[in-house]
């Protein structure tokens, strides 16, 4: 028979060497706050409401055909939506939110082909309005 110390001994050993993993949550990876802070995404996006604005527009602007196609990109410092008249061109606008200039000059901007801006505010819906071409009534 065994001596049951022996048997203690090798499974001390093995402990040792492969020590049991505890099991985590998927919240204990990334820590939601640093300090007092919170921490900033690794991508800069936009949120629910600010593409419903931006694809209201473009959809109309489809309808109207002006306006063929889209791209959205999501960078590290900024979200961008661009927007073509035909796939194979450069955007005919660019519409850019970057948080840096949140406090100074808006998150938000309009941007032409050439890097002009067209318009630059905080709140979206009154720099979108900047390239939306609605049909207004003429007096007369």
């Amino acid at each position: 028979m065994t001596d049951s110390s022996e048997f203690d001994a090798d499974r001390e050993t093995v402990r040792q060497l492969h020590p049991a993993k505890k099991p985590r949550s998927p919240t204990a990876e990334v820590p939601q706050t640093f300090g007092h802070r919170p921490i900033v995404p690794a991508v800069v996006s936009f949120n629910r409401h600010e593409l419903r604005e931006i694809m209201n527009l473009y959809g109309r602007m489809v309808a109207a055909g002006e306006w063929r196609d889209y791209a959205i990109d999501f960078m590290a410092d900024k979200a961008v939506f661009s927007i073509f008249r035909r796939t194979s061109e450069m955007p005919l606008y660019r519409i850019e939110k970057d948080p840096k200039l949140a406090n100074k000059q808006g998150a938000y901007s309009v941007l032409t082909p050439t890097g002009l801006i067209l318009k630059r505010g905080q709140e979206l819906g009154r720099v979108l309005a900047a390239i939306d071409k609605r049909l207004k009534v003429v007096p007369g």
